[in-house]
């Protein structure tokens, strides 16, 4: 290789990390410019805003959702349909004893105990009492509470009581929002108002101070 060909190749590297360079300054310059923006910063901030402002809406929107459902036995969380079974396996943990698709939650210990007596058999269960909270726990396991009632986990269930809750979160929230805009569009528009006037007082203020001056160099 001539000394001819080794320049030309050293040029060629130095100008290939030129480049590299300069691409490189290139996006660190846009990258700060982009996080610089002040669209970027607003945004972050309503994010942040946004946030906070979304646990005082929860927080008020259970309190509405307690109040509305104070007479409803169990709660809306009770307002459950239980579609009649069509196999075993959506009978229930064991219809005979009692513990089909769904029964009352009162009935929790007795059942409880009914089962571990057909299970392990009633001198087993009173040598050993624990059985008791045992099998209380593994039917626990199968059922999901639904205010006052405990249903069966592979039964079908019609789950009205948190369709209307979030029917009524939605309303509540959109009316909140609602009041929320039409205050800070009342207040932006007042500021606007005022803004105007003092714009009109100034100009009428520029008026006045131009009028005098014709008016002191006709004299």
């Amino acid at each position: 290789m001539t000394d001819e060909e080794k320049a030309e190749k050293k040029a060629a590297k130095e100008k290939a990390r030129a480049e590299r360079k300069a691409k490189g300054e290139n996006v660190w310059t846009d990258f700060k410019k982009f996080i610089a923006r002040g669209n970027v910063l607003d945004m972050s901030v309503g994010v942040i805003m946004g946030g906070a402002f979304n646990a005082i809406v929860t927080a008020f929107t259970n309190i509405l959702l307690s109040i509305c459902t104070w007479g409803v036995p169990g709660g809306l969380k009770g307002l459950v349909t239980v579609l009649p079974a069509i196999n075993s396996a959506q009978a229930g943990m064991d219809p005979k004893n009692g513990l089909d698709q769904y029964f009352a939650a009162g009935d929790l210990q007795k059942l409880a105990t009914a089962e571990a007596n057909a299970t392990y058999g009633e001198k087993t269960v009173t040598d050993t009492p624990t059985l008791i909270e045992n099998m209380k726990t593994t039917i626990l396991s199968k059922y999901t509470l639904h205010g006052t009632t405990y249903t069966y986990n592979m039964s079908a269930v019609i789950d009205w009581g948190t369709f209307i809750n979030a029917v009524i979160s939605f309303l509540i929230i959109a009316l909140t929002l609602f009041i929320i805009v039409k205050v800070f569009n009342s207040v932006h528009a007042s500021r606007l108002q005022f803004e105007k006037q003092l714009a009109e007082k100034a100009k009428a203020k520029e008026a006045e101070k131009a009028e005098a001056e014709k008016a002191e160099e006709a004299k």
